[in-house]
């Protein structure tokens, strides 16, 4: 483990501790089914040492040594103390990618093998193995009932990893414990009823007159659905990666806004659900706001960083970095909407606006969200040459400039979502490469705020 914080090493080690404790019984208690725990054990190795494999290593599941839906049938089929064995084997020869190697193994271990020691109790102490049937005289299995434990099985199985995890991300990441835990049961609960239900089918046919070889029958549809889901999840961390990097490249280009992307991609996202859009459309938007700016990269950086007013010539540079943006990003797929908001999300109601002077509903919806977010955090954040506006003087801004520069339904939006959300005036200060250390100047007395749609900087177009 060396390497690995020392905090995270005390949580890890507590981790394995607690597991080995609850493994105890098995391991000194005669009425352990070994038959049933071994050949489970060695399944879950078995997918554990493909997803290892060279030449189908890039193809199959990172952590396929963690086949959820044997590891939940192990639960369900097993006394608690058994089914913390299940996962070991597998977790330890998982293939892993990034060190501490042993440090990562010893985890995963560990935290699968409570996780599913807690979800067999779960379980058990709902009485889910009477409902499997199977047994003497034949019972068939006693649906619907049998879905109770073997949901409440499921979201033990959610809660566990997930504060487990959290303490990881507490200790070796050093993440504030206020956002450590923030999501990470809510986006696993969907996928572990799934698996719970696949689980569910395959111990009812393992307890079945038929015995283990149905419920094996099983297991290539069910590990063909995780790498489904798992090529899911790579794609999206895919995604994500590609708007990092290219919201990293404009940060580095243009030091002066540093997290307004990230700002804005957040206040529209609070518009969009205002709205009631979609969670697909909701992503897309999300996405639109983040790379609104993304065509500052075609913009030569003396013009960027220029301290003084623009000439009329470096302005229309300037102004068309919305369409070097909508060049950059034409050729990823997964954008949609998102093109049209970042070419257009300088137009303006009444025309005025650029690149190309749209009007109205001519202007696409995506591209009037990100308008307003975009001026709302332009005013609310702190630059080196003036402080924020307060929260509601910036929206009554808005307010004034709706209809003329700014759809009034997504002002109406935003000041809705700001009131039951509210905007942490902490996270919104941006700084400048060349700030000096303290505070940025005041602003001067007699000089006006900036407006709605106000320069960046003076001389500069929003």
């Amino acid at each position: 483990m060396r390497g690995t914080p020392g905090a995270a090493r005390v949580h890890i080690l507590c981790v394995a501790v607690c597991a080995a404790l609850c493994a105890v019984p098995a391991l000194s208690g005669a009425a352990t089914p070994w038959g049933t725990l071994a050949l489970l054990a060695a399944l879950h190795l078995a997918c554990a040492l493909v997803g290892r494999v060279p030449v189908l290593g890039s193809r199959l599941p990172v952590d396929a040594g963690s086949f959820l839906p044997l590891l939940i049938a192990a639960a369900f089929l097993l006394p608690p103390s058994a089914a913390v064995l299940v996962a070991v084997p597998g977790s330890l020869a998982c293939r892993v990618d990034r060190p501490p190697f042993a440090a990562r193994r010893v985890w995963r271990a560990a935290q699968l093998a409570l996780t599913v020691g807690a979800a067999s109790w779960t379980y058990a102490f709902l009485g889910g193995p009477a409902t499997l049937g199977g047994t003497a005289g034949g019972t068939l299995p006693d649906l619907p009932y049998a879905l109770l434990p073997a949901c409440a099985a499921a979201l033990v199985f959610s809660l566990v990893p997930a504060a487990l995890d959290g303490g990881i991300l507490v200790t070796a990441e050093r993440m504030a414990v206020g956002h450590a835990w923030r999501g990470l049961a809510a986006r696993s609960v969907g996928p572990h009823l799934v698996h719970a239900l696949a689980g569910l089918m395959m111990a009812v046919l393992w307890r079945s007159p038929y015995g283990p070889v149905s419920a094996l029958f099983v297991l290539l549809p069910m590990y063909i659905s995780c790498w489904v889901f798992a090529q899911y999840h790579r794609r999206h961390a895919a995604h994500r990666a590609t708007i990092r990097a290219l919201v990293q490249a404009v940060d580095i280009k243009d030091g002066y806004t540093r997290g307004h992307s990230e700002r804005v991609g957040r206040a529209s996202e609070l518009i969009a659900r205002e709205l009631g859009m979609e969670e697909s459309r909701m992503e897309a938007l999300r996405f639109a706001g983040i790379l609104h700016d993304i065509g500052k990269l075609g913009v030569p950086t003396r013009v960027l960083r220029k301290d003084g007013p623009l000439t009329p010539e470096e302005r229309g540079i300037i102004e068309l970095h919305p369409e070097y943006g909508h060049e950059i990003v034409r050729g990823i797929g997964f954008l949609d909407e998102a093109r049209a908001a970042i070419l257009h999300h300088h137009e303006r109601l009444d025309g005025s606006g650029y690149p190309y002077g749209l009007s109205g509903d001519e202007i696409p919806e995506f591209a009037r969200v990100v308008a307003v977010a975009d001026a709302f955090d332009a005013m609310t954040s702190t630059r080196s040459y003036r402080r924020g506006r307060p929260v509601p003087a910036a929206v009554e801004e808005l307010r004034r400039c709706a209809g003329s520069q700014f759809d009034p339904l997504m002002v109406c939006a935003l000041a809705r979502a700001l009131d039951r959300h509210g905007w942490s005036a902490a996270a919104n200060t941006v700084t400048s490469e060349e700030e000096p250390a303290g505070l940025p100047r005041q602003q001067r007395p007699g000089e006006r705020p900036p407006a709605a749609g106000a320069p960046d900087r003076p001389g500069r177009p929003l």
